[in-house]
């Protein structure tokens, strides 16, 4: 039997109706999860069979309940009883549906597992990771597996990173093809951070060795781009007129997602450019936010400061309705090409939370029932699912459109 074969199989096992449930929500009782829980049911579609799962069957037993305000029919919902950290019960989870989305974090503590049992399983995987360190990990270990059995391995699937990789995808659709292109992108919002994602972002900041090493490692594992370049640069600070706001360059997860899309698809054309910046009015404010960075980043790599700065913001806490109500995001993206140049911009509400549940649960959605590429192994949201998530966030109120072209 060759490649295709195989991953065709795969495929067929995977979406077949062997499994019992479409998708499982694990992490469901967390701050982001229990969100996206009350997401799926109040949009899951008629007929997905859909489950919680965590390592607390009375929490879920409550967010059940909970759920049913939502919808009468969750009274029935079933409940996963399953830890990160056990192998077997990972196993089982990942064999039972046809879509695992996590939202367990830090990822490189609690996510390995998971990946590892779903490339195995040939079953589809979305998350909230914005963890270089272990995506690249992830993609050494695990995609090769996942091409064989048809697993389609999909991180960044919140805030992290669908604004930026769908928003360069939907800029790129507007310029000329077959051309050189250079695409910015110019990120503000009002948003506050959960404990949980702030464990996770100081986790990734006191793991910069750990961070070369695995993006070596993948360096080493990844297949030469040939006769096409897709680049990622850092950029510098500067005053951007196209915004007129203060740029400041972003070194996350973002512009790495957006260069992997880029180097996966011929439309992003022969040599493309991304830098990814955030956007600020006020000088005094963007000076203030580079300083507060570069802190956090320096108490980052001294274990006990760091574990003083995660315990100021319990994982499992955050914002409250009212003030998650008043937050936004927008993203614009500046792309030119081939003469042509366009404003695009993505927009929505509270990104780090309703937001973030609402693109993790469609992501999840996607998977399970549009028709989409026969792509397989770690995958990108522009790369796996394209066009059809990027409908189905716009359908969810999520906005994309091209303020100026010329």
């Amino acid at each position: 039997m060759n490649d295709a074969q195989v991953r065709e199989d795969g495929r067929d096992r995977q979406h077949g109706q062997d499994r019992t449930y479409d998708v499982v929500l694990f992490g469901a009782t967390g701050f982001v999860g229990a969100l996206t829980a009350e997401y799926l049911a109040a949009h899951a579609p008629a007929g997905c069979r859909w489950a919680l799962a965590g390592r607390d069957l009375g929490k879920l037993e409550r967010l059940r309940e909970r759920l049913t305000t939502i919808d009468p029919a969750c009274a029935d919902l079933p409940l996963l009883r399953a830890d990160a950290g056990d192998a077997d019960a990972v196993r089982a989870l990942a064999a039972s549906t046809r879509v695992l989305a996590t939202t367990v974090g830090p990822y490189i503590w609690y996510g390995s597992q998971l990946v590892a049992a779903c490339a195995a399983a040939g079953t589809d995987y979305v998350d909230l990771t914005g963890e270089p360190e272990f995506v690249d990990r992830m993609y050494v270990e695990h995609d090769a597996r996942a091409r064989e059995t048809g697993a389609r391995i999909v991180h960044a699937c919140g805030f992290d990173s669908i604004p930026a990789d769908l928003g360069a995808y939907f800029t790129v659709g507007r310029l000329p093809q077959g051309v050189p292109l250079r695409v910015d992108g110019f990120m503000r919002s009002n948003a506050l951070f959960s404990g949980g994602t702030l464990a996770s972002a100081l986790t990734a900041l006191g793991r910069g060795p750990q961070t070369l090493a695995a993006a070596h490692a993948r360096r080493l594992h990844e297949p030469r781009l040939l006769g096409r370049r897709a680049r990622g640069p850092l950029g510098v600070p500067r005053f951007s007129r196209e915004t007129g706001t203060w740029a400041l360059p972003l070194p996350s997860l973002d512009p790495r997602i957006v260069t992997r899309s880029a180097a996966a698809l011929e439309r992003y054309g022969p040599d493309f450019r991304y830098r990814h910046y955030a956007s600020v009015r006020h000088l005094p404010v963007a000076v203030g936010g580079t300083a507060a960075l570069g802190a956090a980043a320096a108490l980052a790599q001294v274990p006990p400061a760091r574990r003083w700065l995660m315990s100021r913001w319990e994982p499992g806490q955050g914002p409250d309705a009212e003030r998650r109500a008043r937050s936004w995001f927008t993203v614009r993206f500046v792309g030119e090409g081939g003469g042509r140049r366009v404003l695009t911009e993505v927009s929505g509400g509270d990104p780090g939370y309703g937001e973030t549940a609402k693109m993790l649960a469609e992501s999840a959605l996607c998977l399970a029932h549009d028709a989409l590429p026969d792509r397989a192994g770690q995958l990108t949201t522009a790369v796996a699912m394209g066009d059809a998530l990027l409908d189905r966030l716009r359908k969810a109120g999520i906005t994309f459109r091209v303020a100026h072209a010329r």
